[in-house]
């Protein structure tokens, strides 16, 4: 780079201005820090390479650097001096000796970095192969990510990896990604845009020491552009393709449009605005496996809808309602039976001999009645219905209905009599996924910041970030996330060792709805499912009983007429039925989340370092409030908002000893939630300098979550009588259990089984509590040459108190009449299930490692290799962890980014293990799977465009993340980008 450089002396300061450029290619460089020695007043270079900057007197000495350039210092020593001065570019990476923060807070050299973590710069992430840069951490070491959907990715490490991982925390320039109602990270549907990050570093273990609650497992900071240091005008668009194979739907474009525009004005103040938008057509989740289904938990069986009268499919909605037909039967014989007008029709036609009318119905029809003995037996019910008397106390829809139970009640009636009602569950038809979520996905985000410094060490900023967008996303059901908007707005003041920042989550379910409970709606619009089950079972029993079918053929012909005027997708009825689910809220029995849940937080740090002589210190402290607010649709806040508030602080003493070889951190942080006791977290880490950039570290780590918003208040009708609940101080009074005790759903089974009263069990709703972990690790971080980085730790952790969900059951009418709580409870139609969080008294350990190697050879290739594996132990016969984590997981990849003057590829292998994966929504095992992304630039000569042409899942073998979710083909691409 050559500097050519203006100096004017104004009264007491001198202003010095210039223009830098690479010194191999001549172009400009924008970001370089051009810093004055020995004091904390430095600027950058615009896109143009410009900057000026004003300093006090001469003379002084300027420090220029950048990351891929070797640091140059120019001594300014007189206003009349012209310089010249040229910045060479690196001939090797510098490897390990970025600046991180994330482990303790404050600045340190990745090297020395006390914990296991990774870090990617904004020129790592820009060459990633991956259309989405939020993608980019797949290929770290020990991560895992669960893709839902297109734009729905659920960065893990060290197991529990899921769709909403509430063990791992997410912060975007300090801000908590996770939406405070629906409880899942956002992932890139709201922060900042791909041109606007300027690295992403992750921590891998307990982090809860420093960052709070959530952070069990891991915690990913992503930092973005400073509009100081990274001006001008940027831009990409990318297009591409995606299901060229016409798989799961015919070829389809994909969209990526983003915007960065910054400028600084003055010396003091800069702006930046950015803007991104993706549009898809996207991964179609088409599992259509069998499901057996034990309350909440599930497994794959064989079946399918033709074999298996009950099937329920792995993405099939609806078939969730489910009923055995001889219980069925049962109950709808007794409520035949206790209908006032049954008694009195069996009276009257029975001459006073008999008021039951199961012995009436049996001595008029016998088992194998004629249709005269049918017809004779309906004239005389239409005779007494159509009575005087019966008319004066009855309206003509409650005569009706009465003809119509009866109709079905007859042959249900004969079926008993001969045997052909049979003791097997079968389940309602269903709807694919792909009718009912929306596949169009988008995601909209617009961004922008205002900075002003305030003095040379403080600087105040004003950001918002704002999005919106529709995906699908996986917890209990699949979701679908349809027009979300999320907003984050902080404001925030910092100085050279402190910072107080304030920000708020402003979040906007939109149209956003559950597929399961959507399609359960449509089925009930056109038929109820008492009404369906009676035609089914009594066109079972009758093609049984006077036509000699096979059960195969009995269950098909019983579909076939239960099914008659069923909402098909794509007529008018089923649009109809599926905008009401749609647009009814879940309290009310739709589909629709009415979420307008709040967070509102304020932090602030202090480094006392200066004043504390014997110690780094680092102290801070913070506030939390949420507001929940779902109108009932998600919490039980149908009487008004819920306030939850959260407290913490944090200390931290570091100090270096034995001549700098061996540096001690000591961390404690106490936090306290408002519905439970407080917690205290301590961490305890130990550096060993074994040679230049090579360490040992050693840590003790605990942390701990607080359970979440919906653990604590959730309050969700699911599909048929399914209602998730919080924890148990909240809704023992709520439902009033503690005088109207719901059975565990063992019982419930085993009571349907025999009507024996006494093998019922009342569940117990103990307080839910904070789940913790204690984690053990040791790790080695070198440079074993100026080319080559190694990594690799091992840890131990210990976890106790997992939250967890377990179901009972209850009457549906919670009464305490004895009598009536056995009626309903024999049969699930007239019983309400209930599932509620509750901490688990098993406590399992897990054991991991991780290695990486990179290694620069050649002319600027880098080869980067990391494998990695976790394991759960000691685990129980049955007990349902949600580990959801492979073995064994590796990534390679080799890239050169100077393959020729203007051009330079990245390729990406990645493979996993095998994983038996266990959710809420689904449990089976997804197999190993290995892909390959892909990514060649061309930078135009004397210009700042560039061109990409990029795949992810080049080869285009599909592939599923998370049982249930989609299976993922590849995407192709092309892009064209500006000072990028």
């Amino acid at each position: 780079m050559a500097g050519i450089f203006s100096i004017a002396a104004l009264a007491q300061n001198v202003t010095i201005s210039g223009t830098v450029r690479n010194s191999t290619t001549k172009e400009s460089a924008p970001s370089v820090s051009v810093a004055v020695k020995g004091t904390n007043q430095g600027t950058y270079t615009n896109d143009r390479g410009e900057f000026k900057l004003t300093v006090p007197k001469l003379p002084v000495t300027l420090v220029l650097s950048s990351i891929g350039f070797d640091s140059t210092e120019v001594s300014v020593t007189a206003p009349s001096e012209n310089l010249t001065v040229e910045m060479v570019p690196s001939l090797t990476i510098s490897m390990g000796q970025v600046v991180v923060y994330g482990g303790t807070r404050t600045a340190l050299k990745y090297m020395e970095s006390p914990v296991s973590s990774e870090y990617m710069t904004a020129t790592t992430i820009r060459s990633v192969p991956t259309p989405i840069y939020y993608d980019a951490v797949r290929n770290l070491k020990g991560v895992d990510l669960t893709t839902s959907s297109l734009t729905f990715n659920t960065p893990s490490t060290r197991g529990f990896n899921g769709s909403g991982n509430l063990r791992f925390n997410q912060l975007i320039d300090g801000i908590d990604n996770q939406a405070p109602g629906l409880n899942f990270a956002v992932g890139s549907i709201v922060g900042p845009t791909s041109l606007d990050v300027d690295n992403m570093e992750l921590l891998q273990g307990a982090s809860s020491a420093l960052y709070g609650s959530g952070g069990m497992n891991g915690t990913l900071l992503i930092t973005s552009k400073s509009p100081f240091k990274y001006q001008g005008l940027s831009y990409e668009i990318k297009q591409g393709m995606m299901h060229v194979d016409g798989r799961e739907r015919p070829i389809s474009p994909y969209y990526d449009w983003s915007l960065r525009w910054a400028r600084k004005v003055g010396e003091r103040l800069a702006f930046k605005i950015s803007s991104q938008l993706v549009y898809a057509n996207d991964w179609q989740a088409q599992d259509y496996r069998n499901l057996l289904r034990n309350n909440v938990f599930s497994e794959v069986k064989g079946g399918d809808r033709v074999f298996d009268p009950n099937y329920n499919g792995v993405n099939v909605y609806g078939d969730e309602v489910s009923a055995n037909l001889f219980q069925f039967g049962q109950a709808y014989s007794a409520t035949i039976q206790t209908n006032g007008l049954s008694s009195a029709f069996a009276n009257t036609f029975s001459g006073g001999a008999t008021s039951n009318i199961v012995t009436y119905t049996n001595n008029v029809l016998g088992n194998n009645p004629t249709n005269a003995q049918l017809g004779t037996y309906f004239t005389n019910l239409n005779t007494f219905l159509n009575s005087a008397g019966i008319m004066a106390v009855t309206t003509a829809q409650q005569r009706a209905d009465y003809l119509s139970a009866i109709q079905g009640f007859v042959p249900i009636n004969l079926g008993f009599n001969n045997s052909t009602i049979p003791n097997q569950s079968v389940s309602r038809t269903g709807y694919e996924e792909k009718y009912v979520v929306d596949y169009n996905a988008y995601s909209l985000k617009l961004n922008g910041a205002v900075h002003y410094k305030i003095t040379n060490n403080t600087e105040a900023s004003l950001v918002a970030y704002w999005g919106t967008g529709t995906t699908v996303y996986t917890g209990a059901d699949r979701y679908a996330i349809k027009n979300f908007k999320m907003g984050q707005y902080k404001l925030e003041f910092k100085g050279r060792n402190w910072f107080l920042r304030g920000y708020t989550i402003q979040e906007n379910g939109g149209d956003s709805y559950t597929a399961t409970t959507a399609a359960i709606f449509i089925n009930r619009a056109w038929k109820s499912d008492a009404n369906w089950l009676t035609t089914y079972a009594a066109t079972y029993s009758e093609a049984r009983r006077t036509l000699g079918y096979s059960d195969i053929q009995a269950h098909a012909a019983a579909r076939a007429a239960a099914d008659v005027g069923r909402f098909l997708p794509g007529t008018m009825q089923y649009s109809t039925a599926f905008q009401n689910a749609k647009h009814t809220t879940i309290g009310k029995g739709g589909a629709k989340f009415d979420d307008q849940t709040d967070m509102y937080h304020l932090e602030g740090q202090l480094n006392l370092t200066e004043y504390v002589k014997f110690a780094e210190t680092l102290v801070g402290a913070s506030y939390r409030l949420f507001s929940l607010n779902s109108h009932g649709s998600i919490f039980a806040d149908t009487a008004g908002l819920i306030k939850i508030s959260e407290i913490g602080a944090y200390v931290q003493l570091q100090r270096w000893l034995f001549n700098e070889t061996l540096k001690l951190t000591l961390s404690g942080r106490y936090d306290k939630n408002e519905n439970f006791d407080g917690r205290f977290t301590p961490r305890a880490t130990a550096l060993i300098k074994v040679a230049r950039d090579n360490h040992i570290r050693l840590s003790y780590q605990q942390a701990y979550r607080f359970p979440s918003t919906q653990d604590q208040f959730i309050n969700l009708l699911t599909g048929g009588a399914n209602q998730l609940i919080g924890m148990g101080q909240k809704f023992r009074s709520y439902y009033q259990f503690d005088t109207k005790p719901a059975k565990t759903a063992e019982s419930i089974v085993a009571y349907r089984s025999t009507f024996n009263p006494a093998v019922l069990v009342n569940a117990t709703f103990p307080d839910l509590k904070p789940e913790t972990v204690n984690s053990y690790e040791i790790g080695y971080r070198g440079l074993l040459t100026k080319k080559f980085l190694f990594d690799a730790y091992l840890y131990y952790s210990q976890y106790k108190d997992f939250i967890a969900r377990v179901a009972v059951g209850r009457g549906q009418s919670a009464s305490s009449n004895p009598v009536t709580e056995l009626t309903e409870l024999a049969s699930p139609f007239t019983t309400t299930n209930y599932s509620f969080v509750l901490n688990s008294t098993t406590a399992v350990h897990a054991i991991g490692w991780g290695i990486s190697a990179d290694y620069e050879f050649a002319k600027a290739c880098h080869l980067a290799v990391n494998v990695s594996g976790d394991r759960l132990n000691g685990v129980p016969a049955g007990y349902f962890t949600q580990f959801n984590t492979p073995k064994v997981r590796y990534n390679i990849g080799l890239s050169n980014d100077k393959v020729t003057r203007y051009s330079g590829f990245n390729i990406v292998w990645r493979w996993q293990d095998e994983v038996f994966w266990e959710g809420t929504f689904a449990t089976g095992t997804i197999p190993s799977y290995g892909t390959l992304d892909a990514q060649w630039t061309w930078k135009l000569k004397d210009s700042k465009n560039q061109f990409r042409v990029g795949a992810s899942n080049l080869l285009n073998k599909y592939y599923k993340s998370a049982f249930g979710n989609p299976d993922v083909g590849g995407l192709y691409y092309i892009s064209f980008g500006h000072n990028l």
